[in-house]
């Protein structure tokens, strides 16, 4: 039970045959699926829970991906909603993120809290694992997907939308899309030496960036269009034969 699916915002399951298993960690209880796909079962979890319950400010990120390096993952996929602040992204596109910029408030943001634990430091180098992006966009020309390019993520606190100052400003510092969950699930999975890959799926346009308000039916159309082809293309990459050697995402810890 090595590989797994994080969905976002209207990626609430992966289909198949599954049961559902709570995982007890030190940060609290986890629900899980695991599919069975052939030989093997594939966790999935969903990040704001299968009812969209959990505002992405309250989301217990160190309890999920706890839960998921207690039941042996290494390899993970996630999904995002996201906003886009570029305008060659338009709703309904895919991108790859390569890379974040954080400004969140209020979240837990690391597992090395000190006092009877080593002080760690974690690489950030390459923030998502190359080797599972490079899968996917193999994976994605198989499966008719297309992919519009690769992108910064801005994480804000949420839940609010963003000003249009903020996203002028998300702009000049190189921002491309807009989201509220991505940091810290990407860096507690560094810090545990998983390796985890983010696919962006624009759903709206950031605020400013056209006339419009941002629309939830907008939101959900969008997403809609993509879930189910993202799933295919994660589970063409599971079927692979996947080595951490080609990455460095299980050594990325500095520990004093």
């Amino acid at each position: 039970m090595k590989k797994a699916i994080i969905g976002g915002t209207g990626v609430y399951g992966m289909g198949g045959e599954a049961r559902i298993e709570t995982v007890t960690t030190p940060y609290g209880p986890v629900e899980v699926d695991l599919v069975t796909l052939g030989n093997e079962e594939v966790v999935f979890l969903a990040r704001h829970g299968k009812k969209h319950s959990v505002p992405p400010h309250l989301i217990n990120y160190r309890a999920n991906m706890k839960a998921l390096e207690q039941l042996g993952v290494k390899w993970i996929y996630a999904t995002a909603a996201v906003g886009s602040c570029n305008e060659d992204f338009a709703p309904g596109d895919l991108v790859v993120i390569n890379d974040f910029l954080d400004f969140t408030k209020n979240r837990p943001v690391t597992f090395f809290e000190g006092g009877g634990e080593p002080v760690g430091h974690v690489d950030m180098t390459t923030p998502y694992c190359p080797m599972l992006r490079d899968h996917f966009m193999a994976a994605a020309k198989v499966e008719n997907i297309t992919v519009k390019g690769e992108g910064v993520y801005v994480c804000t606190e949420g839940p609010r939308f963003e000003s249009h100052q903020e996203i002028r400003m998300f702009r000049m510092l190189g921002g491309d899309v807009v989201g509220m969950t991505n940091i810290p699930e990407a860096i507690f999975a560094k810090e545990l030496g998983m390796c985890y890959a983010t696919v962006g799926m624009i759903s709206n346009w950031c605020t400013g960036m056209q006339q419009e308000q941002i629309a939830l039916h907008d939101i959900e159309t969008a997403l809609g269009n993509n879930k189910e082809k993202l799933t295919r293309a994660f589970l063409r990459v599971f079927d692979q034969s996947l080595d951490q050697q080609q990455c460095t995402c299980n050594r990325s810890v500095v520990t004093l």
